[in-house]
């Protein structure tokens, strides 16, 4: 066999290889390019792909369910999760929040709070690609989307077409599934604060209130104009949190980034046989496949940018390429800028501004423990009076007046009985039953004696109890001043 031939059959297998990879990559380039004109051109358009994060965001999406089941959610004969207004009450499963106990409410809301901020410092917008409601409703906007008009480039074109009745007849299918979602989010939001059943039953009774019937329709035509036609340009031009965590991200914070030393200089595979010389490119072979599935048009290999969600997307994009050229993943992974600059990694535990975010989280969780833990079925304030601080009696006793104020946190009728403790010889009068209705605050005045001689000091203590009469452990203490004469 000559060196000809030695040659062409060593190299035959090679160049079959790398013509099915130059084939591949053309096709890539093709689609790459043809996306990336989708999203300079309007609105974006992204491209669908499966992939690790595409399911992640899917999963992350489906807690988003619990939004629209919750108001259907039964516990102890009424709707489980409640926000009742007008009641000055705040179910949530068992749990009765009246205004005296807001603040655990606002703990919940500082906890929360912070665990955005803990998480942006760690792992950049993770809310806003995974869990924020504009991106989720987005994504199944714009799933909708695929499947009534087809893949982007063919909804671009529909886009551009005049105004007629067939293209009006393709799209109004996507604008009725895009208005009953508008329509469920608005109405469910509503739910929560009127009974879903009973705002169902009067919906077919026209017997909505304007308040109700302005928020529902308010918010179902916001629904459907951020999510379905404004996308992207909600989270860049009208979103307040997504500049706030740019402040939040630092070189330490692991976001999608592009590894530039690996991929540069990029460019279209070139052919490469024996004996040639080696390419000098990097890894991208410019395909602009990231580009185009990322939701908000944003180009990763140009660096951290403004609009960059954290959604992961242009990962699983740019692994399913190396795959199909035999290179190793991870050209576009999840790293820090500090990495990449070669410096030691930092684990989030040991970084200041998570240990701090985590102290006040702790802090807030530990009183939404406590108040939770401590919260009684009642209240009992006891308001001495001022004027006069005590009466001496003909009998020869001292009498104090109070005012005992009882608030009902259950959803019963409350039927208080109230007592007090105190020296020997301590007579009270008080009604003898105080009924208060569920959510609201019951008053009683309270007279006290005590005889003058077993007053050793001015001022003695005296314990008021008030207990539910049906239920022994429905009971509150509250500890008081008798005040008398100066002693001398």
């Amino acid at each position: 066999m000559s060196k000809d031939q030695k040659s062409n059959s060593s190299t035959g297998p090679v160049k079959s290889m790398l013509d099915d990879l130059d084939t591949s990559n053309k096709n890539l380039q093709h689609i790459g390019v043809e996306y990336l004109n989708v999203h300079t051109e309007g609105t974006v358009h992204a491209k669908r792909m499966p992939g690790t994060f595409r399911t992640l965001k899917w999963w992350a999406a489906s807690v988003w369910l619990f939004f629209f089941v919750g108001p259907y959610i039964q516990w102890d004969n009424r709707q489980a999760i409640w926000f009742d207004l007008e009641g000055r009450q705040f179910h949530i499963f068992g749990i009765t929040v009246l205004p005296q106990d807001v603040w655990v409410l606002a703990m919940i809301l500082l906890f929360y709070a912070l665990l955005l901020a803990a998480t942006t410092a760690i792992a950049g917008r993770m809310w806003c690609g995974y869990g924020c409601f504009q991106t989720v409703w987005m994504d199944v906007f714009t799933w909708i989307e695929e499947k009534v008009e087809g893949l982007p480039n063919k909804r671009v074109k529909l886009d551009k077409e005049p105004i007629s009745f067939k293209k009006f007849r393709i799209k109004l299918p996507k604008w009725i599934a895009w208005g009953l979602i508008g329509f469920l989010t608005g109405f469910t939001f509503v739910a929560y604060f009127d009974p879903a059943i009973d705002l169902w039953a009067r919906l077919f009774t026209f017997d909505w209130t304007s308040t109700e019937s302005t928020i529902i329709l308010s918010l179902a035509a916001a629904t459907v104009f951020f999510a379905g036609f404004l996308r992207e340009q909600t989270c860049i031009g009208f979103c307040p949190y997504a500049r706030i965590q740019g402040a939040m991200i630092d070189t330490e914070s692991v976001v999608p980034t592009y590894d530039y030393d690996r991929g540069e200089p990029r460019g279209r595979l070139k052919r490469a046989v024996e004996g040639d010389a080696t390419s000098e490119l990097g890894d991208c072979i410019d395909c602009n496949l990231c580009v185009a599935v990322c939701p908000t048009g944003v180009d990763i290999r140009k660096g951290q940018q403004f609009g960059c969600i954290t959604c992961g997307l242009c990962i699983d994009a740019c692994d399913s390429i190396m795959e199909k050229i035999k290179k190793p993943k991870g050209l576009i992974r999840y790293a820090s800028l500090a990495e990449f600059a070669g410096k030691p990694f930092v684990p989030f535990y040991k970084r200041p501004r998570v240990i701090t975010y985590t102290s006040i989280m702790a802090f807030a969780l530990a009183a939404i423990i406590y108040g939770i833990s401590t919260m009684s079925p009642i209240d009992v304030k006891v308001l001495h009076e001022r004027a006069p601080l005590f009466v001496a009696m003909s009998d020869g006793s001292i009498q104090n007046k109070y005012v005992v104020k009882i608030v009902n946190k259950s959803d019963k009728q409350l039927d208080a009985e109230i007592k007090v403790r105190g020296p020997e010889g301590l007579v009270f009068i008080v009604d003898e039953v105080i009924h208060v209705e569920p959510g609201n605050v019951g008053t009683a005045t309270l007279l006290v004696r005590i005889p003058k001689k077993i007053l050793t000091k001015q001022n003695t203590t005296v314990k008021i109890d008030v207990q539910d009469i049906h239920n022994p452990a429905v009971k509150e203490t509250y500890s008081s001043m008798f005040i008398g004469p100066r002693i001398r």
